[in-house]
């Protein structure tokens, strides 16, 4: 059966709940979505569909090698999605949550995802965009990446979106251009897996602000104090980043920076199940149950 591309205005009350309600309808079919976010606009997808992950990808022309950030409606909901939170990371969602922050953090063993070569980390962000968040707290975490073919511009409206990715998006959400005001910056990526912490992608939050929260972030061009660094540390590996974000040579940049964070939205740049309170309403069991019948809570990276 032939699915047909429906592209609703945001800005009215009404399209807006016919539109959450197809764009909902949507995801759970496994089909992407466009949608606003803070900072451009992203193309979304189930994170735990891997047949949606891989639908997403293909409408970008982008390998599993770029695997797109993961979007969720609050802070809750990253302990759902990651282990080994790091306390610097929990301060910095405190201040910079929802914004245009995405922290890069070792992935919940337990969840039945595949994002593509993430290789066990997952790059996480709260958008600061009202439609965003109302759609993910009825969703769960979404991967969501810059709604654009991979290497041109992102769109700053859903009308680009639809100019570039056409109708292998199902449902597109108008909400006028993004950013609302000012220059269209792609998300700050700070890699937490690492001690000290470093940003690894340059953007919308300046290193002198996010030095406030943590004074030791190193920025990528930085070598860690040997009285800071903590030898014991894991080696870094290929990471997930931001969604939502301008594709450009700054997430080849970031990719490079380290054994690292692929683009996130692009900026991949960028969920979950029933245990505990951070379980998403809507989300199933079966999703995030550990071997042990652990589960996971909820969360998300974003454009």
């Amino acid at each position: 059966m032939k699915h047909v591309t429906s592209r609703f205005d945001a800005r009215d009350s009404q399209q807006l709940e016919a539109g959450l309600e197809a764009a909902r309808a949507a995801l759970a079919e496994s089909r992407c979505i466009v949608m606003p976010t803070d900072t451009v606009y992203g193309i979304a997808a189930d994170a735990f569909s891997a047949q949606a992950v891989a639908t997403l990808l293909a409408a970008k022309g982008r390998g599993r090698n770029m695997p797109p950030p993961v979007l969720i409606p609050q802070a809750a909901t990253m302990d759902g999605l990651a282990v080994d939170v790091p306390g610097f990371a929990r301060e910095l969602a405190a201040e910079f949550w929802p914004g245009a922050l995405t922290l890069i953090l070792h992935a919940q063993p337990s969840l039945t995802w595949d994002l593509g070569e993430t290789r066990g980390t997952v790059a996480l962000r709260v958008p600061d965009d009202e439609v965003a968040r109302q759609l993910l707290r009825s969703t769960g975490p979404l991967a969501v990446s810059s709604a654009n073919r991979t290497g041109n511009p992102a769109a700053a409206t859903a009308e680009e979106a639809f100019g570039q990715l056409g109708e292998s998006v199902e449902v597109y959400l108008e909400a006028g251009p993004r950013p609302i005001s000012g220059e269209a910056l792609s998300s700050t990526i700070i890699d937490c897996t690492l001690t000290p912490p470093r940003v690894v992608r340059a953007g919308a939050l300046s290193l002198e602000a996010l030095r406030v929260v943590v004074p030791d972030l190193l920025d990528g061009n930085e070598e860690p104090d040997a009285a800071l660094a903590d030898d014991t540390a894991p080696e870094p590996e290929a990471s997930a980043t931001d969604a939502g974000e301008r594709e450009s040579g700054a997430d080849d940049a970031a990719r490079a920076a380290q054994p690292a964070p692929d683009d996130s939205t692009d900026t991949s740049t960028d969920t979950d199940a029933t245990a505990g309170p951070d379980a998403v309403p809507g989300e199933t069991a079966n999703r995030g149950a550990a071997p042990g019948g652990d589960a996971a809570g909820e969360s998300a990276r974003t454009p």
